[in-house]
C-alpha cells in the first residue's frame, strides 16, 4: 500500500528526533549544535594587504599550509569596507565571527580611530580574535619603548637571534632556540629591524642582544591590551628568507591559536639517479661532456666514466646509519649488467649494494636509461626530433617504453629489492615533454605506464613545478641539485661551475651573461677551495630552504656524486646539521617515498580546489571543531595535543604529533556527514 507524503514526512521527522535524542543520551550534540552562549568562529583568516613583502610572506605561508583566507587589497579602490557586517553576523541564532585571525600590514592600517579600524578592534575584542602586525616600528602604541630608549634600529644581516623561554613555552616551541639572520651579500641590506624593550603587557617571543647597547630587545612579541592581542613583528622580511621560513610556523600557529585547517611539515628526500650505471666525465680541456651532441672535439678519449665502487657503497650505508637518513637508490639494472659483462662478469659495487639492499629505498629508473621521448636526430646541434615520412614526429613505441620499465622492475624483483612498482623515474625525465625540441609528452608514454602499474612518474621541478596527469599517472616534480652528474672530483666540479658561471672575459662560456635568471661570478672560483667554500654551502642553503618551506618535492643527484671525492655528502651534511641546529626534536624532517610525496601533492591540489570552489565549511564553537567538505575529500587539520576525533559512538585520538601539535589528512567517520574534533579544555 502506498504511503502518503504526509505520513512519510511524519515518520522521517520522528526518526530524526529519535536520532538526535540518542546522540544527546550518549553525551553528543547533533552536528552544528552550539554550546550555550558560545559564538561560532569560522576557521578562516582575514588578510589586509598593502602590497608589502611581510604581508605577502604570511599569505604565502597560509596558502602553503592550506589555511583558507580572504584578502582585502588596500590598493584596490573597489575593495570592501571593513564594517561590523563584513566581520560578523548570526547563523541559526548563533553569533558568528567570520575570521579566526587577522593579518595587518601594521597595527592600524586604516588609521587610528577611523570607522574601519574601530570596527576591526571591536570585532577582535568581542570574539577574542588575534591580530598579527606583519611589520611595524617600535613605539608605545605596540607595547614597546622607542629605540632611543635603550633600543636600536638597523640592519640585522648576520645577527644571531633567540627564541625566549616564553616563546619556547608557546607557539615557537618547535625551534631549538637560536638562529641567524641571512647575510648572503655583504653589499646588500637584506633585513632591517627595530630592537626594543618591552613595556607592560608585552611578552617577547624572539629577541636579540641590543647592538651597541645592553640587555636584549624584542623582534617578535605579543602585546595584550584593551581586551585585544597583537603579535608585533619589528623586522622586515620576505617569504624566501631563512629567518622568516624558520619563524613562519610560529606566526601562523599564534594567529590561529593552534587550531586551523591545513598542515605544514618539513620535508627532505634525496634520489640518487643512475645507480649501477656509469656517468660520463666532464672534459676539462674541451669544456663539454663526452657523449653530448654538442661536445665538439670531446670524444671522451683520456676521460674515464664515473662509477661508484664497493667502498663507496660501504660509505653510503654507513653515512645513512650515522645520520638516520635513507637515500632513494634510482637504479638502471641493464646498464649495470653491461658494465658487469665488460669486467669479467663480476661487479663488486652491485654485490655490495644488493647485500645492503634493505637499508635503502629503491626506484625503477628504466633498464638502460634510454631516452623515452621522440627519436633524436643528432645530425644538428642542438638535436631535434626525427620525423616520419608524413612529417609527424617519430616516437619510441609503447612496447619499447614498456620493456624498459618492465625489465628493470623484474630484475629488481629477482634480486629481492624492496620496490614499489607504482614509482618510476625515466632517464632525463624523458618521455615527458622536453622543450624546445619535444613540446608534448610521447603519446605512447601513458599507455606504457598503465601497462606496468605506474602511478607516480618523476618530473623536473625546474621545468614543471606543478603536478600534472600523464594518462592515469601523476608527475612528482623533483628539485635538481646543483652538484653536477658529470664530475667525480671537487676540482672537476669547480672547473665546470666556472665555465657555466663566469663571463667570456674571464674564460667562461658567457651563458650567465645571456640568461636573465643567472648571475656571473665576480671572479672564477679557486679550484682548491671553490667547492667547499662556495658551491656546497650555496647548494645546502637552497636545499634547506626547500626543506623548511613545507615543500615535499624530493631532490635528486647522481651516483657519480657518491663516488671518488663523494661531492654530495658535504651538501647533505650541511643541510642536516643546519636543520637539527634550528629545530627541536619534536619537529623532525620528514623523509618520504616518492609515492607518498605524490599522494601529498595530489591531496593538496584537491584541497585547494575545494577551497577555491567554496565547498568547505569549518568552524569552532567552544571546544568543538566541525568541518564539512565534498564527499571523499581528505581534510587537513592541525590541532593541539589532546584533541580527539568524534566517532559515531565514542572518540579516538586525532592525528599524529608534529611540532608540538597534532595534524592529519582525515575524513568524517562512517555514517557521519561532517568531521568533528573535540579540543582539550
Amino acid at each position: 500500500m502506498a504511503r502518503s507524503a504526509h505520513s512519510w514526512r511524519h515518520r522521517r521527522n520522528a526518526v530524526a528526533a529519535l536520532t538526535a535524542a540518542g546522540l544527546l543520551a550518549l553525551g553528543l550534540a547533533a552536528p552544528g549544535t552550539a554550546a550555550a552562549g558560545e559564538p561560532r568562529i569560522d576557521l578562516k583568516v582575514l588578510v589586509v594587504d598593502n602590497g608589502d613583502s611581510p604581508v605577502r610572506a604570511i599569505t604565502a605561508q597560509l596558502k602553503s599550509t592550506g589555511i583558507p583566507y580572504s584578502t582585502v587589497d588596500l590598493t584596490d579602490a573597489n575593495r570592501p569596507t571593513i564594517t561590523d557586517a563584513f566581520l560578523s553576523d548570526t547563523v541559526n541564532g548563533t553569533p558568528r565571527a567570520k575570521y579566526q585571525g587577522v593579518v595587518l600590514p601594521g597595527e592600524a592600517p586604516f588609521g587610528a580611530d577611523s570607522a574601519e579600524q574601530t570596527a576591526l578592534e571591536n570585532y577582535e575584542r568581542t570574539y577574542g580574535i588575534p591580530q598579527v602586525d606583519a611589520y611595524t616600528w617600535a613605539h608605545p602604541g605596540v607595547g614597546l619603548d622607542y629605540t632611543s630608549e635603550g633600543g636600536w634600529a638597523g640592519t640585522l644581516d648576520g645577527r644571531a637571534a633567540s627564541v625566549t623561554p616564553e616563546g619556547k613555552a608557546g607557539y615557537f616551541g618547535y625551534l631549538d632556540g637560536a638562529f641567524t639572520f641571512e647575510d648572503n651579500d655583504p653589499a646588500v641590506q637584506e633585513s632591517y629591524g627595530y630592537v626594543a624593550r618591552p613595556r607592560t603587557g608585552f611578552t617577547s617571543y624572539v629577541d636579540i642582544p641590543v647592538p651597541a647597547g645592553s640587555g636584549r630587545g624584542s623582534l617578535i612579541g605579543e602585546y595584550s591590551h584593551d581586551g585585544r592581542r597583537e603579535l608585533v613583528v619589528t623586522f622586515a622580511y620576505n617569504e624566501y628568507q631563512q629567518q622568516f621560513r624558520v619563524l613562519a610556523r610560529g606566526i601562523v600557529e599564534w594567529l590561529t591559536q593552534g587550531v586551523h585547517l591545513g598542515q605544514a611539515r618539513n620535508y627532505f628526500a634525496v634520489h640518487i639517479d643512475d645507480v649501477f650505471a656509469p656517468d660520463s666525465r666532464w672534459d676539462t680541456e674541451h669544456n663539454c661532456t663526452p657523449g653530448d651532441f654538442d661536445c665538439v672535439g670531446g670524444d671522451g678519449e683520456g676521460t674515464t666514466p664515473i662509477r661508484m665502487t664497493a667502498e663507496d657503497a660501504v660509505h653510503a650505508a654507513q653515512w645513512q646509519r650515522e645520520h638516520g637518513f635513507t637515500l632513494d637508490m634510482v637504479y638502471n639494472a641493464g646498464s649495470g649488467e653491461e658494465w658487469k659483462s665488460g669486467n669479467g662478469g663480476t661487479d663488486a659495487l652491485a654485490d655490495r649494494l644488493l647485500a645492503d639492499k634493505a637499508q635503502y629505498r629503491w626506484i625503477n629508473h628504466t633498464y638502460t636509461h634510454a631516452f623515452l621521448g621522440c627519436v633524436q636526430d643528432t645530425s644538428t646541434v642542438p638535436w631535434s626530433c626525427a620525423k616520419n615520412a608524413d612529417g609527424s614526429t617519430r616516437y619510441m613505441s609503447r612496447a619499447d617504453i614498456s620493456a624498459q620499465i618492465r625489465n628493470n622492475y623484474n630484475w629488481g624483483v629477482t634480486k629481492g629489492l624492496p620496490l614499489d612498482r607504482t614509482e618510476l623515474v625515466t632517464g632525463e625525465h624523458s618521455g615527458l615533454k622536453t622543450l624546445p625540441q619535444q613540446p608534448a609528452d610521447n603519446p605512447n608514454l601513458a599507455g606504457a605506464l598503465a601497462d606496468n602499474g605506474v602511478k607516480w612518474i618523476a618530473s623536473d621541478n625546474s621545468r614543471e613545478p606543478d603536478q600534472r596527469p600523464v594518462g592515469a599517472a601523476l608527475t612528482v616534480p623533483r628539485h635538481p641539485m646543483n652538484v653536477y652528474y658529470n664530475v667525480g672530483t671537487e676540482d672537476e666540479m669547480v672547473d665546470e661551475y666556472n665555465w657555466v658561471y663566469t663571463s667570456t672575459a674571464d674564460g667562461g662560456s658567457g651563458v650567465c651573461e645571456n640568461n636573465p635568471s643567472s648571475t656571473c661570478l665576480d671572479d672564477p672560483l679557486d679550484p682548491a677551495t671553490g667547492y667547499d667554500e662556495y658551491i656546497a654551502p650555496r647548494e645546502a642553503r637552497t636545499a634547506l630552504g626547500h626543506a623548511i618551506s613545507n615543500d615535499p618535492r624530493p631532490h635528486y643527484a647522481h651516483q657519480s656524486n657518491l663516488a671518488e671525492d663523494r661531492t654530495l655528502y658535504p651538501v647533505l651534511d650541511q643541510v642536516l646539521a643546519d636543520y637539527h641546529a634550528l629545530f627541536a626534536d619534536n619537529t623532525p624532517v620528514e623523509n618520504l617515498a616518492q609515492s607518498a610525496i605524490g599522494t601529498e601533492l595530489q591531496r593538496r591540489a584537491a584541497w585547494r580546489t575545494a577551497l577555491a570552489n567554496g565547498s568547505v565549511t569549518a568552524y569552532r564553537i567552544g571546544n568543538t571543531v566541525t568541518v564539512t567538505a565534498p564527499s571523499g575529500t581528505r581534510i587537513p587539520v592541525t590541532a593541539p595535543e589532546g584533541t580527539t576525533k568524534q566517532l559515531l559512538i565514542g572518540t579516538t585520538a586525532f592525528g599524529t604529533p608534529y611540532a608540538g601539535k597534532r595534524s592529519a589528512w582525515t575524513t568524517p567517520e562512517l555514517l557521519q556527514s561532517a568531521l568533528r574534533l573535540n579540543l582539550p579544555s
